[in-house]
């Protein structure tokens, strides 16, 4: 493990929201389920620059992978996910069904997209090596990762392009949304 590893996986120990959240997901025995992007890499920008735990999270996303692609599947997962959290976190967590995204993503983002074999492989998907990080709440307590690109754009707060994609159509937006809340942020475009 590296060290990288190892400082993400004590910021994500330290966010009692974040640990709630990966202790009720592990419970519900989600196929290959893995929680990625923003809570995840936000809580090391918080963390190198000084805000507090959670600022800036807007959800919790928790990808999954069930080669069952039917919607009526898919609600089964996410009305059990609602069930299992009170509020304010009920609202804040979103449960997709990752071999689902090829059905819905080109008319949402237009853009192409595989089909994927597994939840990881989504993160080599993401829009930045930035935010293609995830973590899993593992049956013996550990946290394990995955990072794809490696976190050190995460602790460095750098935001690039994903090299194996066509920059994203709301690249933009997202780098706004982005610089909005964490101003000491690189974006090499």
């Amino acid at each position: 493990m590296s060290d990288l590893e190892t400082r993400l996986i004590d910021i994500v120990r330290a966010n009692p929201d974040l640990m709630q959240v990966l202790t009720t997901v592990r419970a519900l025995d989600l196929p290959d389920w893995r929680l990625f992007s923003g809570a995840v890499y936000q809580g090391a920008w918080n963390d190198r620059t000084g805000r507090p735990v959670g600022y800036g999270v807007k959800d919790y996303d928790i990808g999954y992978f069930d080669p069952d692609t039917s919607w009526d599947a898919e609600d089964v997962f996410i009305k059990r996910a609602a069930a299992a959290f009170d509020e304010p976190l009920r609202s804040l967590v979103e449960v997709r069904n990752q071999a689902r995204v090829h059905i819905w993503f080109e008319d949402h983002f237009n853009e192409p997209y595989e089909p994927l074999t597994h939840t990881d492989e989504a993160l080599s998907r993401f829009v930045a090596p930035a935010f293609a990080v995830g973590v899993r709440l593992e049956a013996d307590d550990t946290i394990s990762v995955a990072a794809p690109f490696g976190l050190r754009d995460v602790f460095d707060m750098v935001i690039r392009p994903n090299p194996n994609r066509p920059r994203a159509s709301g690249w933009d937006r997202v780098i706004a949304s982005a610089r909005a809340r964490w101003p000491e942020l690189t974006v090499v475009e």
